[in-house]
């Protein structure tokens, strides 16, 4: 892959869920800072994007410098993106846009066309069925499409007459449009508050079939109804579900699954478990030092657990979590994996990763 013209993205444009602006604004501004660039947020509370301009520095160079997307929690993607095109010719869309990407001076791997996640966006979907297939049409005869390994080609509406144009780099983005991974609910799953951990799965995991191998003994903490702990037994994991709620019966059925009614800040295993899952509803600093003294004393090799985030502050309440976590692994571990991100599943939550080894 490689990018020829790397002083015309001037933007970093990042997708989020709408209502959560303020907090991916923090986070762009910070890593950049981080990284010895400043720059300034144009951000719209509800529209589900931001777009950071840097000053006086190619935004395509923060690649570089080491931005990555793995390390920004509220963004959904990262693409590196031309200011924004505004008055669209009704009679010929293709062929401005066509000219935007040629600009880019390089060959595309795929083609994104996309909207906010927002239902103010949501009328643009009938467009962009109608517009994909011209658009389609122009780019293969265009000779822009490439190698799997180039960069995709993203064109971001806010209507039907303005659009970004960039680029997303595979490795360092979601492989997804809009950022969003098309699950489909399963078959016999008690709650749709599975779909959260299969993201989790995706979003964190190198290597799923290594990491939830059948076999493996997992503990789902506030199992009730049953929704994580499907996940893991579909994948032919033994679960010890602590909840004094109820399971779903199909669950106990499965012979996987040891349901014990207690509090689950109580619980301890008798032994080591591979995996922690939880999605208890508690105070989110309760959650963070729940699930760092399970890793820190070796009572699991991987967790992945929910953080139920306040109205308030709450860039800054991750981040408190996050150092409460690190100063209890920081005390008996030195090589672990610890990763959060606003999962599209997610509502007013993170999902956090740790791992005792990396994958």
């Amino acid at each position: 892959m490689t990018i020829l013209n790397t002083d015309l993205p001037h933007c970093v444009l990042l997708y989020c869920r709408g209502g959560f602006e303020k907090e991916c604004a923090a986070e762009i501004l910070e890593r950049t800072s981080e990284l010895g660039v400043s720059g300034y947020v144009k951000a719209k509370p509800g529209s589900g994007f931001i777009v950071f301009i840097p000053h006086d520095t190619p935004a395509f160079s923060l690649h570089d410098k080491g931005l990555r997307f793995k390390d920004l929690i509220f963004a959904r993607q990262l693409v590196f993106a031309m200011g924004l095109i505004p008055d669209l010719p009704v009679a010929d869309r293709a062929q401005p846009l066509l000219q935007a990407a040629r600009r880019l001076d390089t060959r595309f791997s795929a083609v994104f066309l996309e909207t906010a996640d927002t239902n103010e966006a949501k009328p643009l979907a009938a467009f962009l069925r109608k517009f994909a297939a011209p658009f389609d049409r122009t780019i293969k005869d265009s000779g822009l499409l490439g190698e799997p390994s180039d960069p995709r080609l993203h064109i971001f509406f806010l209507s039907s007459a303005a659009a970004y144009v960039g680029i997303s780099i595979s490795g360092n983005s979601s492989p997804w449009l809009m950022g969003i991974p098309r699950l489909k609910f399963p078959r016999g799953a008690p709650s749709r508050s599975t779909l959260k951990l299969e993201e989790a799965f995706l979003a964190f995991l190198d290597n799923p079939q290594e990491s939830l191998r059948p076999g493996m003994r997992a503990v789902d903490l506030g199992a009730a109804p049953g929704g994580w702990t499907f996940q893991l037994i579909r994948r032919h994991i033994k679960v010890t579900a602590v909840d004094n709620g109820s399971l779903a019966p199909a669950l106990l059925d499965t012979g996987l699954v040891e349901h014990l009614r207690m509090d689950a800040f109580r619980y301890r295993p008798p032994k080591p478990v591979d995996w922690l899952v939880c999605d208890v509803v508690e105070q989110p600093a309760r959650i963070a030092a729940l699930v760092g003294d399970w890793v820190a004393s070796g009572l699991c090799r991987k967790a992945i657990f929910n953080l139920k985030l306040p109205m308030n502050k709450r860039y800054e309440e991750v981040k408190r979590c996050r150092g409460l976590i690190e100063t209890r692994l920081g005390s008996t571990l030195t090589d672990y994996t610890l990763a959060f991100k606003q999962l599209y599943h997610d509502r007013a939550e993170i999902t956090g990763y740790i791992s005792r080894q990396s994958e």
